[in-house]
């Protein structure tokens, strides 16, 4: 998965005083840490720092220093107790999982995070009581532990918050079904840490030793099949019919501050990889590690452009079904949010709030319209007018004429002098200006002389001079230059987002002033098609983006429909289940024999394989049930409407192969644990694990007597690749409870291997291939004690 710099880093780290390296977005790099906090500086303050009197470096008289506040957890600490906050280990909440490819599924749930807090608003969720309003000079007691995940907040005292709590599960609050769970996000090892899965026999070995390190990498690198791009992280969702994750894409330069205060109470509120900086590579990088996720939503907080973005974004990974898209306006204009109800700008509305209206909000479709431009020969061109377009897609508006005139004086005054254009008053003002000097000049009453109008293969250029129209507008949304409403209400006549239809409305000089104050323009008609000639160069703007255009043929069509999130009106039931659609996919068979020698090759494998056919699936569906589904669909003769049934070997297991580099089976003990969605993306494979020949299994016994010890060849990188039949080496797990450093307590676990007599097990030939599972986990997994087992090895 390709990520721009921006995006692999987690934005720009800083260094603290304490030599301590800050960031304000989560890392997406190979060396990512699940629980690191995202500091934000803060001026001085008198809140008491996170170490403590005894452990804090400043001294009572510096008591105001400079500090930073982590966006996550909310704790404060001194720019120079930095260093001693992860001495003392107090870690933030976990946003991921760094266990491995074969281990994300066997703990599925989030444990709390617990923080002290000197002040606490709100009641204890013990008692009911509220929590003592002190000063935060008067006291440095512990008054309350609140946790960083769902928000519940206990009295500092046995009778409220005893020791059991601590190993709670958390139910992640208020907006569990919009928050995506750490256990989704998985943290994959190096690339270069994957081992071959294929273990070479001695003769292999002796040559590959002629061989230096260098060149093999160099010629592992060189094949053509092998795939190139790095992905760091994956997503493995949990299908469920009433959770609805909610993805954030926030642009902190729209609204003077507010982006930037925004993406902190979202970091705060959800996992804070579920919130993206659009500076920060754009929302490609979100969309695509999501992709996978059922009843996706996605949440742009900028104007009318950056949901533009996201909706092109959309377009280019080819979604299917997309996500649908809610806005939080964000600057000046957005008029795509207000035709949705969210209004025309961000007003401190509580966070909170707003999430749960995009959580219960319905969903509509947007019609969106393609720009398709051609040079017209027989027009006089400008060397100072554009031949294209700045847009291609239409999802508010297309005008032309004295409106799109003023819109491109606006931004060329706005990029020489920026520091006149940053309030709202003065952008209206300038707007004002333009607006009376072209009601005096009148440029563009003449519009109708350069313009040939066709809609619906229906000539209405005739209309256009009747009216002496200065502006020709293209509404596809109700709202339009800041919410004004050009569209004439007429009867029997509605305009609808969803409809097909796009309406064209024109304007006079003296209609467009009047906009602002209510007034409407002059209705020409609704059409499905347009097509625009233009014979000298005229200003016009696409969604607001102004630019001059050389004589054109313009072709106006409908593109396609995104599903965007309207907000519910009040007084409408809320229905928290939603549907989940039946999954048709393909089922390929792999043999043994290509599994072995393309083992390297993920496109190899899947050109190899053979496709058996189709089963419909609920999303919802775990492996064990896919194979039940498989033998009823696929194993006979009805299947497909064929007389004789498809054969499927006794032996064959599930094979994942979009978790990492390269394909791993499935372990039926671990079946249960793991979702369709999980090993595959647009097929399922499976692997015929039966051996063709008996000359093959004597080949490989006689690989299998010249081996090593197995300990020997597990690469120490990555262990949790090592292949499942090597000998396991069983954990045990002694829990003893000592005194945390802020006075809680903390689990110690210590590790005593057991002593096993491994050269009393008869190994025979020992498997190759990579695993995603072991033998201490089968047995486990057989006694159904699956999640002690996970417990016991993490």
């Amino acid at each position: 998965m390709a990520r721009s710099g921006g995006e692999a880093s987690g934005g720009s780290p800083t260094r603290s005083g304490s030599g301590v390296v800050t960031r304000v977005t989560p890392d997406w790099g190979e060396y990512a840490v699940e629980s690191d906090h995202l500091w934000v500086a803060l001026g001085p303050s008198s809140d008491f720092c996170y170490c403590g009197e005894v452990e804090c470096t400043v001294s009572k008289q510096s008591k105001s220093g400079a500090r930073y506040k982590c966006s996550s957890c909310k704790i404060i600490c001194h720019t120079n107790c930095l260093s001693i906050l992860e001495r003392l280990k107090f870690a933030c909440k976990p946003t991921f999982r760094d266990v491995g490819v074969r281990s994300y599924r066997e703990q599925t749930t989030t444990k709390h995070h617990w923080v002290h807090r000197r002040q606490q608003k709100g009641k204890c969720k013990g008692c009911g009581k509220s929590f003592h309003s002190k000063l935060s000079f008067s006291t440095k007691d512990i008054v309350a532990l609140n946790c960083s995940w769902c928000k519940d907040s206990y009295h500092n005292k046995e009778s409220c918050f005893n020791s059991e709590k601590i190993e709670e599960d958390c139910s992640l609050g208020t907006h569990h079904p919009i928050i995506v769970p750490p256990a989704w996000i998985v943290k994959l090892p190096r690339r270069g840490s994957f081992k071959s899965s294929l273990r070479k026999s001695p003769k292999k070995k002796s040559s590959s030793k002629k061989k230096p390190s260098k060149e093999r990498s160099e010629s592992d690198a060189s094949e053509p099949s092998v795939e190139k791009e790095e992905r760091t992280f994956t997503l493995k969702p949990i299908p469920t019919s009433n959770v609805r994750p909610v993805i954030v894409f926030i642009n902190p330069k729209s609204g003077g501050n507010q982006g930037i205060k925004l993406l902190q109470k979202f970091q705060w509120l959800l996992n804070p990889r579920q919130v993206f900086d659009l500076t920060q590579g754009g929302p490609r990088f979100g969309l695509e590690l999501f992709r996978k996720v059922s009843n996706l939503r996605v949440l742009a907080c900028g104007g009318d452009g950056t949901v533009g973005w996201v909706l092109s974004v959309i377009d280019q990974l080819g979604f299917n079904p997309p996500p649908a898209v809610g806005v939080l306006p964000l600057g000046t204009g957005n008029d795509l949010a207000r035709a949705l109800g969210w209004g025309g700008g961000y007003t401190d509305e509580p966070i909170s709030k707003i999430l749960y209206h995009i959580g219960e909000s319905d969903v509509v479709q947007l019609d969106r319209w393609q720009l398709l431009v051609e040079k017209n020969p027989n027009g006089e061109t400008s060397d100072t007018a554009k031949d294209n377009l700045p847009l291609n897609v239409v999802n508010n508006y297309f005008s032309m004429g004295v409106d799109a005139h003023i819109a491109l004086e606006f931004h060329e005054a706005r990029e020489a002098h920026p520091e006149k254009f940053n309030s709202r008053l003065k952008n209206k003002m300038f707007y004002g200006q333009m607006g009376g000097k072209d009601l005096v000049k009148r440029k563009w009453k003449g519009l109708a002389d350069f313009v040939t109008l066709v809609c619906d293969d229906r000539d209405v250029t005739s209309i256009l001079k009747e009216h002496k129209f200065h502006a020709i507008v293209f509404l596809n949304i109700p709202s339009y230059g800041g919410g004004t409403h050009p569209w004439p209400k007429q009867p029997g006549i509605n305009q609808s987002t969803e409809d097909g239809l796009i309406e064209v409305v024109g304007l006079s000089t003296y209609q467009l002033p009047l906009l602002q104050a209510g007034g409407h323009g002059t209705s020409i008609c609704q059409c499905k098609t347009a097509t625009i000639t233009t014979t000298k160069p005229i200003p016009m703007q696409v969604d607001g983006e102004a630019c001059k255009l050389n004589p054109s043929v313009i072709s106006l069509s409908l593109l396609n429909k995104a599903p965007m999130l309207a907000k519910k009106k009040g007084g409408r039931a809320i229905n928290t289940q939603t549907v989940l659609e039946p999954l048709r996919i393909s089922i390929n068979m792999i043999n043994m024999t290509d599994y072995e020698q393309y083992h390297n090759d993920k496109a190899r494998l899947k050109q190899s394989a053979a496709k058996l056919g189709e089963i419909e699936i609920t999303p919802v569906a775990d492996l064990e049930n896919t194979r039940q589904i498989i033998v009823q669909q696929i194993d006979t003769p009805r299947s497909e409407g064929r007389d004789v049934p498809v054969h499927i070997p006794k032996d064959w297991c599930f094979v994942d192969t979009c978790t990492a580099e390269r394909f791993f089976r499935i372990d039926r003990a671990q079946e249960h644990l793991h979702y369709l969605t999980d090993i595959a993306s647009d097929a399922l494979y499976i692997l015929d694990q039966t051996v063709a020949t008996p000359d093959e299994d004597s080949a490989f016994t006689s690989m299998a007597s010249a081996h090593q010890s197995p300990s020997s060849q597990v690469d120490e990188t990555t262990p949790e690749l090592s292949p499942s039949d090597e000998v396991p080496v069983a954990i045990k797990v002694n829990d003893s409870r000592v005194d945390g450093p802020s006075g809680g307590s903390k689990i110690e676990r210590k590790e005593q291997p057991e002593v096993q007599d491994i050269s009393s097990i008869e190994t025979g030939y020992i498997s190759s291939l990579l695993e995603k599972t072991t033998d201490g986990v089968v047995k486990a997994a057989k006694a159904g004690d699956i999640k002690k087992r996970s417990n016991r090895s993490s």
